[in-house]
Order: C-alpha cells, then sequence, then structure tokens
C-alpha cells in the first residue's frame, strides 16, 4: 500500500469516527439548540469527507464497490439534502436540486440491478448479501421521488421540512453506524464481537429516528424543538 492511500484510509476512518460521534451527539442533543447546529455542522462535514475518502478507496482498491460506492454516494446526497431542507436557498444553485436527485436516482437504479443480480444468484453478487442493495435501492428511489415532488410543489414548511431534514440525517448516520458496527466487526475485541450487542447503537439510530417521525408527522408535537412554534403554528 503506498502512502498516500496510507493517508486516504486514515483521513477516512478518522472522518468516520468523528462522523459517528457527532451524530449521536446530534441525535440526542435538544433539536434546533445552538449545541444541536453546531454539531450537526461538524456531522456534516465529516460525513462528506468520509464518503469522498470512501469513494476514492472502493474504487482504487477494488473494495467491495458495488456496496461502498452506493453507501458513499447515498451517505453525501442524504446529508446535502438534509442541510439544504433546513437553510435558505444558496444563491445560483438551481442546478444543485435536480443533480442530487438524479445522483439519488442514480444510486437507485444501480442498487436495484445488483439486488437483481443477487436474488438471480440465489441470494448474493460477489459474496455480498442482496440486503444492502435493496436497502439502497430503496432509499435512493424514494428519496429521488421526493426530491422531485419538492421541485414541482415548491420548498416545504412545518412539521414535513422538519420530518425531511430528520429522516436524512438519521438515515445517514445509520448507514454509517452500519458500516462500522456491522461492516467492521472484524476491528473490535473479540470479548465484545457479539453480533446483537454491536448491533444495539445501529438499532438505536433506527428507532430514534422512527420516534421522531411518528412525533413531527403523526401526532404533530414539536415540543422541545428550539426556534419553532406550536403545532397550530405549522
Amino acid at each position: 500500500m503506498t502512502g498516500a492511500m496510507r493517508i486516504t484510509y486514515f483521513v477516512h476512518i478518522l472522518a468516520g469516527t468523528l462522523g459517528i460521534v457527532s451524530g449521536f451527539v446530534a441525535l440526542y442533543a435538544t433539536k434546533g439548540a445552538r449545541l444541536h447546529r453546531r454539531i450537526g455542522m461538524v456531522f456534516v462535514g465529516a460525513m462528506l469527507t468520509t464518503s469522498f475518502f470512501g469513494v476514492m478507496i472502493a474504487a482504487v482498491r477494488g473494495v467491495a464497490p458495488a456496496v461502498n460506492v452506493p453507501a458513499a454516494l447515498l451517505t453525501a446526497y442524504l446529508v446535502i439534502t438534509a442541510l439544504l431542507t433546513v437553510r435558505p436557498p444558496l444563491a445560483g444553485s438551481r442546478w444543485l436540486a435536480p443533480g442530487l436527485m438524479l445522483l439519488a436516482l442514480g444510486v437507485g437504479l444501480a442498487s436495484l440491478t445488483f439486488a437483481v443480480g443477487a436474488f438471480a444468484a440465489g441470494g448474493k453478487r460477489n459474496g455480498m448479501p442482496a440486503f444492502p442493495f435493496v436497502m439502497f435501492a430503496t432509499v435512493g428511489l424514494l428519496a429521488s421521488a421526493g426530491d422531485l415532488r419538492v421541485m414541482r410543489t415548491g420548498a416545504l414548511r412545518g412539521a414535513p421540512r422538519l420530518a425531511r431534514h430528520l429522516w436524512r440525517m438519521c438515515f445517514a448516520l445509520f448507514i454509517a453506524a452500519l458500516s462500522f458496527f456491522i461492516g467492521q466487526s472484524k476491528v473490535f475485541p473479540e470479548p465484545i464481537r457479539i453480533v446483537p450487542l454491536l448491533a444495539l447503537p445501529v438499532l438505536v439510530v433506527l428507532v430514534t429516528m422512527f420516534y421522531w417521525l411518528w412525533r413531527v408527522r403523526i401526532r404533530h408535537s414539536l415540543r422541545g424543538i428550539v426556534g419553532v412554534g406550536t403545532p397550530e403554528a405549522v
């Protein structure tokens, strides 16, 4: 391995670790408060960095590119669109929304192709199970459909806007946690290399995401979210 590739791995691992730590802090910080906003920006920067270097490693070293490239691209897409959902539109960025939608659509269609190939080959593609392909295909296609709806109807307001931000940030953290705790389980000491134990942080992210979606979209409860008015105002 060359020196440049060692640096690439180091930055990828460091950024991924920072992303997971900052993501969990943001997950349980008071929504909309100063800590949440600041640590959220750290999470976005860390996820974009680890995604960029993850694509490089997968492409150059051939490390499961069919899984790792879609995972990295989808993670970057999710954090960018989640951030743009709660930020004012950038000047001269009219191309950004359709470009991101096409990225998610491309990831979704490619992953769907891989999933079909995996099922046709008995449940695996090049040794990889069909689950990640199905997951990336589902999220990519649904997210791109959501982008198309927003472009047609205009920017979201109130609870739908918060829900879009929350699920995209949470799912990006879910992908990162799944990649680390399950995908890299071999790096953990053998005494704690227990699948149910390592899966716990991953499930926590998923459960917390569904909890917030239930509160915001079904109960219409915005209590405890700083800077947001009452449900009636929404």
